[in-house]
């Protein structure tokens, strides 16, 4: 269902429908504890589009067959869908040829074939990765892994108080030894946008390699991989108004076929003997096994809808969603906001009072709002800015006024009841 707002939102942002939108999104009807779902953490998970939900019903219902194998019709028609899917994302990221484009699990698959693939074979005891304070655990953990295995060393590139990424400070962690910078397009907690492009013209100064985890970039941002220059670029379609299970590993093509596979199994190989296997070119040789070939389907609908309305007619939307609610929660006595960076998107992680953030999600569950609450796998950056946890806003194509609105007086009743 579609509920009235304070100050209702219609085309007059860049003919912006936000009611025809909602209508698009079947979850956004629900009632929650008696109350219209106000759904603000797209940021973990953003729901899904009719389109994207019947696109995978039907392939599921009249196209599914395994890929790659069969010489049959059925098995024909999947891999051209699964293909087809690939050319959308490649299409969508601007990349130079589809073979660049690797279906993974999720972007902590992508980052951890990177540092198990890439890592234990091209680096070496002493070599430095660079890394930032503002890292999901996906972009810490690995490299931590890869510095216990092989002997790496890390080094923390750091932020200011507001969430600013210093770039200076960046350049002068850079050196000699510098062969990986690892870094996040737009921080989950913050919702920092990181300056990645000038990141990519320093860490080549130094004939570093880079990565970039574009979780929550591509899905506000966008991302053009060829102008960019990076060496891989990842992300998950779960943000992406996709299906969870998928996510995508773009890379620079000589660089994946000099990568041995992160993984072993039917579709990747060329010849296998008891003796000796060799193996495909990628994509093929980072996509072992059966692939997620309904998933993929569902993402490049995803990606089509997404396509459809306009990535940065969607970046506006959002941008004015994060002014009205930095206004609202504002004028909530006891209420701080943490991170307030030059640019960001629309994540607004806060504190309110000393109620733990575990209490406030829960309260205001009651009233209809879901938001999350936690160190949002970003425990570094919660020791920061000296903090247990938050409790996390973030928004989508789809957030309303009428969603704040909702948020706004949900907190103060939680505030009320905390006296």
């Amino acid at each position: 269902m579609v509920f009235e707002t304070k100050n209702k939102i219609s085309s007059n942002i860049n003919d912006y429908n936000i009611d025809s939108i909602r209508d698009d999104f079947p979850a956004l009807s629900l009632e929650c504890n008696g109350h219209p779902l106000a759904f603000l953490d797209s940021g973990a998970s953003a729901q899904k589009p009719s389109k994207v939900l019947e696109r995978m019903d039907h392939a599921y219902r009249n196209e599914y067959a395994n890929v790659h194998r069969g010489a049959y019709t059925l098995s024909q028609q999947a891999t051209d869908n699964y293909e087809n899917a690939r050319k959308t994302v490649a299409d969508f990221m601007n990349a130079k040829s589809t073979d660049e484009i690797i279906f993974t699990r999720n972007v902590t698959s992508a980052i951890n074939l990177v540092a198990h693939s890439y890592g234990r074979n091209f680096l070496k005891a002493g070599d430095e990765v660079v890394i930032s304070h503002m890292e999901h655990h996906a972009n810490i953990v690995p490299w931590q892994l890869l510095r216990d295995a092989v002997g790496i060393e890390l080094k923390i590139a750091p932020i200011d108080d507001a969430g600013n990424f210093l770039l200076d400070d960046f350049e002068k962690l850079l050196g000699p030894k510098t062969k990986l910078v690892a870094i996040t397009h737009v921080s989950n907690v913050l919702g920092t946008i990181v300056p990645i492009k000038k990141i990519v013209q320093l860490a080549k100064k130094v004939d570093a390699k880079v990565l970039i985890d574009g979780c929550q970039g591509i899905v506000h941002e966008g991302v053009d991989v060829q102008s960019l220059d990076a060496d891989f670029y990842a992300f998950t379609g779960h943000k992406l108004y996709g299906p969870s299970g998928i996510g995508v590993l773009w890379g620079k093509l000589d660089l994946l076929n000099a990568m041995p596979p992160y993984e072993g199994g039917g579709d990747m190989i060329e010849i296998v003997t008891f003796e000796k296997s060799t193996f495909r070119d990628a994509p093929a040789r980072f996509e072992a096994g059966t692939p997620p070939i309904i998933e993929a389907v569902g993402l490049a609908a995803a990606i089509d809808y997404i396509t459809s309305i306009g990535v940065n007619n969607i970046a506006t939307h959002e941008n004015h969603m994060l002014e009205y609610a930095t206004s609202c929660l504002a004028e909530i006595d006891g209420l701080r906001i943490i991170g307030n960076a030059d640019k960001k998107i629309g994540i607004i992680s806060f504190e309110l009072d000393d109620i733990h953030p575990h209490d406030i999600s829960t309260i205001i569950d009651s009233k209809g709002v879901a938001v999350r609450a936690g160190h949002h796998c970003a425990q570094p950056l919660m020791e920061r800015y000296g903090v247990p946890a938050t409790t996390r806003a973030s928004f989508g194509m789809y957030t309303s006024e009428g969603d704040i609105d909702q948020l706004a007086d949900a907190l103060k009743y939680a505030k009320g009841i905390f006296g």
